[in-house]
């Protein structure tokens, strides 16, 4: 018998930390290493996950479709043309009749589990409904910031909304390090992880070819030579289990 699968959410205390560009990468990351993978968007309204995968107008039916019976996963799930075993199910586009609650997300990442090695659920920046909806069934969650003192504090604010997770279940990601703070690295990264008081899983650097490739509809992960792709691949081992040194930013 084969073990479940993990579902991973990722969360954010406010916008702008990379935190839907992180899940797009590390999840192709982790199908490109032979896994099956699901992309979940819990943005409601919001949802801007299929552009970070290059799936854009490629998805009909959302997350609640599944939650609420309407449709089934198999037929919601949409797989990536170039990335096979990498699947998106997006947030709905607005809201629409009853809101998912709980109980359903919780038998959705159920079934998501037997169907998945992993999936990532993209929680929306803050600490409102979309983000209890990723968070309340998951296995793991990762933290994703940035190293600007106002993004530590709201990752503090994130990880006192998430004790419900035991240790060793939480961790740290300091997204979107530029160069020039290369000699503050270490005494950054180290504030980091006082003051959000978790284990780093992975730094990963300001890369311009992100948004570029996010305008091209190509995931970075194709796109050689890119460090965030590089970093992406490394956390993703981490995730399995590797042990892997962290990046070191040129």
């Amino acid at each position: 018998m084969t073990s479940p699968g993990q579902c991973i959410a990722v969360a954010s205390g406010k916008g702008g930390t990379g935190k839907t560009s992180f899940t797009a990468g590390v999840g192709a990351a982790l199908a490109l290493s032979g896994r099956r993978v699901l992309c979940l968007d819990c943005d409601i309204g919001l949802r801007n996950l299929d552009l970070a995968l290059g799936l854009s107008d490629r998805t009909l039916m959302d997350f609640s479709d599944v939650a609420q019976n309407r449709c089934s996963l198999e037929l919601a799930a949409v797989e990536h043309p170039k990335i096979p075993g990498l699947f998106l199910l997006t947030a709905p586009a607005r809201p629409h009749g009853r809101p998912v609650t709980e109980i359903q997300m919780a038998d959705l990442l159920r079934e998501v589990r037997r169907r998945f090695d992993f999936c990532l659920l993209d929680a929306p920046a803050g600490l409102g409904r979309g983000f209890q909806l990723a968070t309340c069934a998951a296995d793991r969650c990762v933290v994703v910031t940035t190293a600007d003192a106002s993004s530590l504090r709201d990752a503090q604010h994130t990880v006192m909304e998430l004790d419900r997770f035991p240790s060793g279940a939480l961790h740290l990601v300091v997204n979107r390090v530029r160069k020039k703070l290369l000699r503050q690295l270490h005494a950054t990264i180290d504030d980091a992880i006082d003051k959000a008081g978790l284990p780093l899983l992975g730094v990963v650097p300001e890369d311009d070819a992100l948004p570029l490739c996010m305008n091209r509809g190509v995931p970075i992960l194709l796109a050689d030579g890119q460090s965030a792709a590089t970093a992406y691949r490394n956390i993703a081992k981490r995730l399995q289990g590797e042990r892997v040194p962290l990046l070191r930013i040129r």
